[in-house]
Order: structure tokens, then C-alpha cells, then sequence
């Protein structure tokens, strides 16, 4: 099987981290793959519906088979955010810096610091639409910890490990991680039902 697929993200790291994980055979592009610039606007109010609209885009505009992923950090005690907005917490920037400050300030006088990551995949395969969904509990680290990784990578300690993703290194996260769990339901829908 020769697949190509287009990811519709303009995240260097995801598209790194999903690449290492998507096996041979399967050709990976990314949105500047395709000539696709166009900075495509996530206004759902949910994790499914933000990976549908840059899914439907890249299937309308280019007619390509695609699939995209938004994926949120749920901290329980915060009522379930930052949830949609995760990667805009601290405001429009996408500054992971100040997201990192704002949740470490908001979670200061807390005791509970359970928090999930949950990834939503949207795949567009001729015409039809599937959607695939990895969650990873954990709890949040009360300083940044590691220096490996991306986003809240230095904060999120997955359930039974101990350590921040930012500590374990890519090798481990991309094996276990909300984003592994999700591409993995992904890369088996396609092996199995597309060959």
C-alpha cells in the first residue's frame, strides 16, 4: 500500500511526532506539502469539531484524503479547562510560556491537579468521515520539569510514570501519549479498512 495522506497542521512538533509514528507505506504531507497557506480558523466549541473544520477544508479546497487533530488539556479542578482553548490559554500568542504561567498560577492554592489530555482526530477518506479519540490521565506538576518536548509537555505527568512528558523524551511520549492513543486507532482504521 502507497498512501498519501495530507495532516492538516501547520505544528512542526505534531507533525514530527505523528510522523515518526505513521508506518511505511504511508505517505505523511503537511499543509505547505499541498500549497495550503490559508490559516484555517478553529471556531468549534469542541476538540471534534475544531479537527472536522480543518479536515473539511483540506477536503473541499485540495480534494485530498486528510485527516486533523485537535487536542486539549482538561484539568479537572478548573472545570475541565483549558480545554478548546488550550493552545490560546493565555490569549491569541499561542505563547506556551504564558499558557505554562496560567495554569501554574490558577492550580497554586489547589490540591487536586488531575488533569487529562485528550487528542480528536477527524479523517476525511473518499468523502466519508471518521473520528478517532485518545485520552491520557495525569496530573499537573506543580513547577516545569525536563526539557524535552513541546507545549505542556514540562507540566504533565501521565498517570503511573512520575515524570513530565518534558522528562520522559519523545521516544516514550510518542508511545503512550493522548496523540499515540488516537493515531494509532487512526493508522489501524486505514491498515485494515483502505488496503
Amino acid at each position: 500500500m502507497n498512501r498519501r495522506i495530507v495532516f492538516a497542521t501547520n505544528n512542526v512538533h505534531k507533525l514530527q511526532e505523528i510522523r515518526a509514528m505513521i508506518p511505511e507505506g504511508i505517505k505523511l504531507l503537511s499543509l505547505a506539502d499541498i500549497g495550503c497557506h490559508a490559516d484555517i480558523p478553529e471556531t468549534a466549541d469542541t476538540l471534534e469539531g475544531n479537527a472536522l473544520i480543518k479536515a473539511r477544508y483540506v477536503a473541499e479546497h485540495y480534494g485530498m484524503d486528510c485527516f486533523a487533530d485537535d487536542t486539549g488539556l482538561e484539568v479537572e479542578t478548573l472545570g475541565g479547562a483549558p480545554g478548546v482553548h488550550t493552545a490560546r490559554y493565555a490569549g491569541e500568542a499561542h505563547d506556551t510560556e504564558a499558557n505554562i504561567d496560567k495554569l501554574l498560577a490558577e492550580l497554586a492554592d489547589k490540591d487536586n491537579r488531575k488533569a487529562r489530555f485528550r487528542t480528536a482526530i477527524a479523517l476525511i477518506v473518499q468523502q466519508e468521515e471518521h473520528l478517532f479519540e485518545g485520552i491520557l490521565e495525569g496530573e499537573i506538576a506543580p513547577v516545569r520539569r525536563g526539557t524535552d518536548g513541546f507545549g505542556y509537555d514540562p507540566v504533565f505527568i501521565p498517570e503511573g510514570t512520575g515524570k513530565t512528558f518534558a522528562e520522559l523524551g519523545s521516544d516514550i511520549k510518542n508511545r503512550i501519549s493522548h496523540r499515540a492513543l488516537a493515531v494509532n486507532q487512526l493508522i489501524e482504521y486505514i491498515n485494515h479498512e483502505l488496503s
